[in-house]
């Protein structure tokens, strides 16, 4: 993912810093815990997409 998008994306939710996490593709807010897929280097930032993270996943 180009890091210099990466640096101005935020999550849509709570306007909070996203981690990307280069294994699974995705870009995780933590405060909300939900991951956002990355597909094909571009992010799908809409909230209906994003996937709930399990107690386990949220460092």
């Amino acid at each position: 993912m180009n890091k210099n998008l990466h640096e101005i994306l935020a999550c849509p939710i709570c306007k909070g810093e996203l981690l990307f996490d280069s294994a699974t593709q995705e870009l995780i807010c933590q405060f909300d815990r939900v991951a956002y897929p990355v597909l094909d280097d571009i992010p799908v930032m809409l909230e209906s997409r994003a996937r709930r993270l399990s107690v386990e996943e949220a460092y």
